[in-house]
């Protein structure tokens, strides 16, 4: 879907740092599409990046001595009228009245009753609100609501000093509103509480508060009554940044915005726990959750009125376009050798249920079904037929990150371990206790009790077909620790010799997610095929022992099931987090929960090759299924912004009579079609939806102070298939 550019799109604000913004350019907001340019603004001086809190005064990481000085002194209590009593406003009551602070309300619907329960004055009627003369109008409104609710106030019957406070999520917008509506004679602060009322349940403890003293008189009182409001989220806790709304916009478009876009996404998706998440899908979760309750108008209104939301949606959609084609690419060239060797072998492909070792559909449709998901606490279970001192003799195969990792664990409880790989890890594994051999038939002459397969998906195959059987004890245990279950199942059933034991395991963790400690995290496995001779059960339940006594939640599943559920948690998970990769997402001094857990998954997943990731969709026939749903997931969460976009556009510019669309070019005035937006042999638009069409592809659009969109040039170029403009103000 070609992504169109908009005045959401300027010419991007120096790199900021963690702790302090420069300003060398004019501020951003003078180019805003909402503000009255001919009204004259009063603007708050530039001020480098300030973050305040109870921990320090000058950082946010390093407490001080006396870590309950406030840098906002406390003169009195405030009267304070919240405008738009919704949630967010009920919420931020609470906390107010339990200051001690007097609190007023008004909103069109009537929560009287809620606000009598809260300890504060309700109102309908904003003259009534108005007359009583408050210290502080606090905004909680929609952000598409708010110019109407503020011009609808009235303003004459209120102090002339009063201070005017928002809490919207976007805050040029609000800035250049409340500057051009307000008289002068009024304080504006913009602020924004990086938290909601699910993500602050708790606590706003070491949670980000915005803001900017946009227009504060000179006045000792006036300026203390700033200080006492801010107070407020100081004595919560919360940690006070200082900052242009232009920078916060900046940050919130790669933050805030791209958190909503994600927890929307997911959302669409049906996620739903399963008995084997891991930590990066517990994430994902949890940010479905946090985004699930708030409506598609703030997520609309973080879309319309930020500048920087649209260069960000672009960033994903091409990013995502771009992690298919890496994926597709690889597939073609597996194919494209397949299909070759076949042809020379003269061979057609094999009609099996299976194909590379994964089970077809048919097959798994049939397993599907809650009587193969088995989890139970194992380590209670094998404690009475396991003898804690038989140790085991492993030996593994593919000695890489994830092999070391679990070698640490085998030797910590006394087994004996082995290790093969063909690249030389011996002095790693001097270090670790384990006996390491570069050639494959010394290790199996070993005889070990259980070979351990930690090689990648990729190259499991290979390796297995090369190790030298015929050295080993005829009943030696092979387990493969593989992301993917059904895959190694078949290829162990069709390559070992019969009289071999079969348990495909899988951690559901890794060195990254299992650095403290394993307790509670999943360990999958399915018995394929063990022995009945008591030796052999007692091996078995022996090796799975190793992870019930380092606290692993023990889950016995089939290995079609395991496929499904990993299709859904697993793969999907390293999806976004390599989709979000891409997007060089950084920490900002005013993170979101919510944000916290996008960079957590791409931390989680970045360390991950791109072989792990291939290997999930190649092996697990879910996989593409999936990739599917996550694109019909973001192509309808476009449609509906764009549909939205659409409608204001279409209202705007249809004429009544006969629906012509009149388009200010540059301020020439043009009559919307001219053959320049039209890209060339193309027919002319004739309906008003064809035209909008063209011109949202072939134009960079923007709003003017009107509120009416503009052509500030035209695309010529093309790149995979998106529209792009010419301009240094379009995305690059």
């Amino acid at each position: 879907m070609a992504m169109p550019s908009l005045s959401f799109l300027h010419q991007s604000p120096p790199k900021p740092s963690h702790v302090y913004f420069s300003n060398p350019s004019p501020p951003l907001f003078l180019q805003s599409p909402f503000v009255n340019m001919r009204t004259p603004l009063s603007v708050h001086s530039s001020k480098a990046l300030q973050i305040r809190s109870s921990f320090s005064s000058t950082s946010i990481s390093e407490p001080t001595e006396d870590p309950v000085k406030l840098a906002f002194s406390v003169n009195s209590t405030l009267k304070i009228a919240i405008i738009g009593f919704g949630n967010y406003g009920q919420h931020l009551a609470k906390t107010l009245v339990a200051q001690g602070h007097t609190v007023l309300g008004s909103s069109r619907s009537d929560h009287s009753h809620i606000a009598q329960e809260l300890g504060v004055s309700f109102f309908l009627n904003p003259n009534d609100l108005c007359e009583q003369h408050p210290d502080v109008i606090l905004l909680c409104t929609s952000i598409i609501s708010t110019e109407q609710v503020l011009k609808s106030l009235p303003l004459q019957r209120l102090k002339r000093s009063t201070l005017f406070v928002d809490v919207l999520s976007v805050k040029e917008f609000a800035k250049n509103l409340l500057l051009d509506v307000l008289p002068p004679d009024f304080d504006i602060i913009c602020s924004h509480p990086m938290f909601g009322p699910q993500s602050s349940k708790q606590s706003w403890e070491n949670l980000f508060f915005m803001y900017e003293k946009v227009r504060i008189g000179n006045e000792s009182s006036r300026v203390q009554r700033c200080n006492d409001f801010l107070a407020i989220f100081e004595r919560e806790g919360c940690k006070m940044v200082e900052m242009r709304c232009q920078e916060h916009d900046k940050l919130a478009a790669g933050s805030q915005f791209m958190t909503h876009t994600v927890g929307r996404v997911l959302d669409m998706l049906g996620l739903e726990s399963t008995p084997i998440n891991t930590k990066g899908y517990e994430t994902l979760l949890e940010l479905v959750e946090n985004t699930r309750g708030d409506s598609f108008d703030l997520y609309y209104g973080l879309f319309l009125y930020n500048k920087s939301a649209l260069e960000m949606l672009e960033k994903l959609d091409l990013g995502f376009d771009e992690l298919r084609n890496e994926l597709s690419g690889r597939l073609h060239d597996v194919v494209k050798k397949q299909l070759f060797r076949n042809a020379v072998r003269g061979k057609s492909l094999p009609d099996k249920s299976y194909q590379n070792g994964a089970a077809m559909p048919s097959i798994l449709n049939s397993l599907r079904s809650q009587d193969v998901i088995q989890p139970y606490e194992y380590d209670e279970k094998i404690s009475e037929s396991i003898d804690d001192s038989s140790k085991l003799k492993i030996a593994i195969v593919g000695f890489g990150n994830f092999g070391q990792f679990l070698a640490k664990a085998f030797v910590r409880q006394g087994h004996s371990v082995l290790a093969y790989s063909r690249t030389d890890y011996s002095t790693v594994a001097q270090k670790l206790g384990v006996s390491f051999f570069s050639d494959a038939d010394d290790l199996c002459e070993e005889h070990p009790d259980v070979i351990l397969l930690c090689t990648s998906i990729l190259s499991t195959e290979k390796v297995l077909n090369s190790l030298p059987l015929q050295r080993l004890k005829r009943s030696t245990l092979f387990v493969d620790v593989l992301s993917v279950k059904e895959f190694p199942r078949n290829l162990f059933l069709q390559n070992l010799p019969s009289d071999f034991d079969i348990l495909c395991t899988h951690p559901m963790f890794g060195p990254e997610s299992g650095k403290n400690g394993w307790k509670g995290l999943a360990f999958v496995f399915d018995k394929v095929r063990v022995g009945s001779d008591e030796k052999r059960v007692a091996r078995c339940n022996t090796f799975l022992n190793v992870f019930a006594r380092e606290g692993c939640r023990m889950v016995e599943m089939s290995c079609a099931e395991h496929d499904w559920h990993a299709a859904g948690s697993q793969f999907i998970t390293h999806t976004m987090g390599r989709v979000l990769e891409k997007l060089k997402l950084e920490s900002t001094p005013i993170n979101t929960k919510g944000y916290e857990t996008l960079l957590n998954l791409v931390e989680n997943t970045a360390g991950d090759s791109f072989d792990l990731y291939y290997g999930l969709f190649m092996y697990n026939v879910n996989a593409m299924e999936q990739l599917e749903k996550l694109d019909l997931a973001f192509e309808s969460l476009k449609k509906q912004l764009f549909g939205r976009l659409h409608g204001l556009f279409q209202r705007q510019l249809v004429g009544s009579a006969d629906e012509k669309l009149q388009v200010l070019e540059k301020g020439k005035g043009k009559v919307f079609p001219e053959k320049s937006v039209v890209p060339y042999g193309a027919a002319m638009p004739t309906s008003p939806k064809e035209k909008f069409h063209v011109l949202w592809e072939n134009s960079v659009l923007q709003a003017s102070p009107e509120n009416r969109l503009e052509v500030v040039e035209e695309k010529s170029v093309r790149r995979n298939g998106a529209a792009l403009a010419t301009s240094p103000e379009s995305v690059s």
